[in-house]
């Protein structure tokens, strides 16, 4: 936790004992007559160096006070070894590392190498230790500020998730993701005068259990007493282990729901509590419809589940929160009714890999690269290329899993806009969509990475969206199963360079403290190590003396 919230003063202090340490190692090698750069001194050739707080120079002053920390203690190590050149090439190097990648070199590698050196806990791995309080409520406090919703594709938990744990004895859903569904349930679900009607209230103690068996008894106890729209709902969703079982008790719920909302829907203007329980009723309505919907399309009736959401949106408009919108783009999708999508686009908040694949489909079956090299991009194929951009830059995660370069596994039951969680419940059911648009695919990989040229810092700035979120991977390991790798973005990787420089800078270092401590025995290895090296070109230049003629050979020593 420390190294995650390094501060300037930190930075300070890294400067000051690394001066510190260049000062002891300086006083020892008096007789070398070395000394370190002070800040705000010129160098090599006059120039004035970078100093710690030039607003110039960087937007944070730490980046170069880490810098000067390690050219002093670089300094005074490789005293007689050149020391204002290195000096002046640690500074380059330093600045450049900054202006490329936004962030100090020393500050990158602290955070992401040393951290787990020194104690660091991966939040992927499964740990026993206790957290401490503080700790938990920060995790908390994260993950609260990414706020997520209900995936509107969710899976049914019982005709499908438990079968997935049966199969491979891994739970797909967290206890996370879990305890949100049960808060919506009681949202949705209950009201307060459930007590006024005793399966009513037993459901409503159902909705609390954290035990499956306990709510699907609790689920049958009160379809004993009537027949209880949310007690169909729960064994539905969570006794049933077919999706045609799952339809059946849906029409049954189906029949005692539209019971309660007729008789809630004459009395809702009496009073408060009349209007809240015709609110609970509408809500039940509409969920088991869009189930019933859901349960269709599962079972290959594609036109009828379109027909379905499209008469629920009609009779209820306002209920938006459903997100009923996006069953029907994917059902039109499976019917390739691309007008009819490009229309609830149109109505509706637009989903950005949607739009990216109609963009697409226009022009992906003539693309290729090399053509497009040679003679340029034609307007469609801007437009195309624009709405992939577009589609990436909101979620950065979809195009590995669309493009399977990672597995899919199965959607959980609540999402985080932008996050790996979104880019998993899209790509889980709408991966066929792009492999059925022939070429879609081959022009998302040609241009999908062009995006991250576009907004080399996402975190501060964005295109086209808002800069992306800083909380979606505390969220996302939260939402999704422990065996998934969560997608983290942005991820930027070392290059080859600057490991290459740390390398050699450090291989420096150590070589010229260990000449000042042990100098007799680092000339003993010098001198090995010289002999060595020059032994094959002495091999050499003794076979040439050995062939060429004495006179020749005296010539070509004079030239």
């Amino acid at each position: 936790m420390f190294l995650n919230t390094l501060t300037p003063k930190f930075y300070v202090a890294l400067t000051g004992t690394s001066s510190l340490i260049s000062g002891l190692i300086l006083i020892g090698r008096g007789s070398r007559g070395a000394s370190p750069t002070p800040l705000g001194a010129r160098g090599v050739h006059g120039t004035p160096l970078l100093t710690a707080w030039d607003p110039g120079a960087c937007r944070w002053g730490g980046v170069v006070l880490v810098s000067y920390g390690c050219i002093g203690c670089v300094e005074g190590l490789s005293a007689g070894l050149s020391s204002h050149k290195l000096v002046l090439a640690v500074e380059i190097f330093e600045w450049w590392y900054f202006r490329k990648y936004g962030t100090s070199f020393i500050e990158q590698v602290s955070v992401s190498h040393l951290r787990p050196l020194l104690g660091g806990v991966d939040s992927s791995a499964p740990t026993n230790t206790t957290t401490s309080n503080g700790e938990a409520d920060s995790s908390r406090q994260s993950v609260s500020e990414c706020k997520v919703w209900r995936n509107p594709l969710n899976l049914f938990r019982g005709a499908e998730y438990n079968r997935y744990t049966w199969v491979t004895g891994r739970e797909p859903l967290t206890y996370y993701d879990m305890n949100l569904s049960a808060q919506d349930h009681q949202t949705f679900f209950t009201c307060d005068t459930d007590h006024l009607r005793p399966a009513d209230a037993i459901m409503q103690k159902a909705w609390r259990e954290r035990n499956p068996q306990a709510r699907i008894s609790a689920a049958h106890e009160a379809l004993e007493l009537e027949d209880c729209a949310t007690a169909f709902i729960l064994l539905a969703e969570e006794e049933s282990t077919t999706i045609m079982e799952a339809e059946r008790l849906f029409k049954q719920a189906l029949k005692a729901g539209e019971s309660c909302y007729r008789r809630s829907h004459q009395l809702q203007h009496h009073s408060s509590q009349y209007e809240a329980q015709h609110r609970r009723d509408t809500n039940v309505l509409v969920y088991i419809k869009r189930r019933l919907a859901m349960c269709s399309r599962k079972l290959g009736r594609t036109r009828e589940a379109a027909k379905m959401m499209r008469d629920l949106m009609k009779e209820f408009p306002l209920l938006s929160m459903f997100n009923i919108h996006e069953n029907l783009l994917e059902s039109l999708l499976e019917l390739q009714n691309y007008a009819d999508v490009q229309a609830v686009l149109a109505k509706y908040d637009g989903n950005a890999c949607v739009s990216a694949l109609l963009k697409a489909r226009a022009v992906s079956d003539k693309f290729s690269p090399e053509a497009a090299s040679r003679r340029g991009l034609s307007t469609a194929e801007m437009n195309a290329v624009e709405a992939i951009h577009r589609a990436v830059e909101f979620n950065p995660h979809v195009p590995k899993y669309l493009l399977e370069m990672k597995s899919l596994i199965l959607p959980p039951e609540h999402i985080l806009k932008r996050g790996d969680s979104e880019a998993i419940a899209y790509a889980f059911f709408h991966l066929q969509h792009w492999k059925r648009v022939e070429g879609a695919l081959n022009l998302l990989h040609c241009t999908w990475e062009g995006t991250f040229r576009m907004i080399p810092y996402p975190l501060e700035k964005g295109h086209l969206f808002y800069p992306y979120p800083i909380c979606t991977e505390t969220a996302d390991r939260e939402l999704l199963p422990i065996f998934h790798e969560v997608s983290v973005y942005p991820k930027k990787e070392l290059p080859f360079f600057i490991l290459f420089t740390a390398g050699l800078c450090s291989f420096t270092a150590m070589l010229a403290l260990l000449t000042h401590q042990f100098p007799e025995l680092m000339g003993v290895f010098a001198k090995a190590f010289l002999s060595t090296l020059f032994a094959p070109l002495n091999f050499i230049m003794e076979k040439v003396e050995s062939l060429l003629p004495s006179s020749l050979w005296h010539q070509l020593t004079r030239i």
